[in-house]
């Protein structure tokens, strides 16, 4: 653990400007650039909410607030997917580099994960001009209390949950190529387990098992706490806390310990 530590304060410059050559790299050929951070959730948003509302019909009119609703899920949905993502692919993405020069591996997920939150934070202005404009416009306005200081929370929880999937996910894409696909599938699957587009109370489910199920998924809790501070302005539901901050725990450290085993053989696969 001392290693660890001291090999992340020699090399935090260089993680940073990884991270800064990420988001250079991520809008270099766009022409509207760094604006697609804000475009790309504001554009599926609008979409989402024509879609889905229309299909729920009645059952989105109950939501508070539908687009502020589902913009909350998507946002955080889209940082776990892209970020978990990018970091699977940092180790191979980064082999001419871990060739030649020596530098900790774990920094390359570390990073990916890095720039993407940056980023997420960024679109994060789309989400307080979705709540500006319905303080002003609309009949019924966000619940806006104290408790949206909170909000940290949730993501803070969500940041760790994603350095965990994505550190993990990294270390064992390298020898198991057939993950990345497994995974696009399984990011397909997550969206529609969570409750985004939805809200899980006003599903008809009269199966226990299938309600539980949903209810497992860590981004359930992570996504309704955050919920709650922005939108509801309420106070998180503290077992939501407990249960996805020990999943995301568990995730970190399993991930942390994978890739510390498998790192000296990364060479030897990319």
């Amino acid at each position: 653990m001392k290693k660890f530590w001291r090999n992340f304060y020699k090399y935090r410059y260089l993680l940073y400007e990884i991270v800064r050559k990420n988001i250079k790299l991520q809008y270099r050929d766009s022409v509207l650039g760094v604006l697609w951070t804000f475009l790309q959730p504001l554009l599926t948003t609008l979409v989402l909410v024509i879609v889905f509302g229309n299909l729920l019909g009645k059952d989105s009119s109950k939501v508070l607030n539908y687009p502020i609703y589902l913009l909350c899920g998507r946002l955080l949905y889209d940082f776990y997917s892209q970020a978990t993502k990018r970091a699977m692919r940092s180790i191979k993405n980064s082999a001419s580099v871990i060739k030649k020069v020596y530098v900790p591996k774990y920094m390359y997920p570390l990073a990916n994960v890095c720039s993407t939150f940056v980023t997420f934070l960024i679109s994060l202005i789309v989400l307080v001009l979705f709540i500006a404009y319905f303080l002003i416009f609309s009949p019924n306005k966000p619940n806006i209390t104290p408790y949206v200081f909170l909000s940290f929370v949730p993501v803070l929880v969500l940041l760790i949950l994603t350095l965990g999937v994505g550190v993990l996910l990294s270390a064992l894409s390298v020898f198991f190529k057939d993950i990345e696909y497994i995974y696009d599938v399984f990011c397909m699957m997550l969206f529609y387990m969570t409750p985004i587009v939805y809200n899980l109370d006003q599903l008809k489910i009269k199966s226990v098992l299938v309600r539980r199920i949903l209810m497992a998924n860590p981004l359930y809790s992570i996504v309704s706490m955050f919920r709650d501070c922005v939108l509801f302005g309420r106070m998180f539901n503290i077992n939501h806390l407990l249960y996805s901050l020990a999943f995301s725990v568990v995730c970190l450290a399993a991930g942390c310990l994978v890739f510390a085993k498998k790192q000296d053989k990364f060479i030897l696969h990319i």
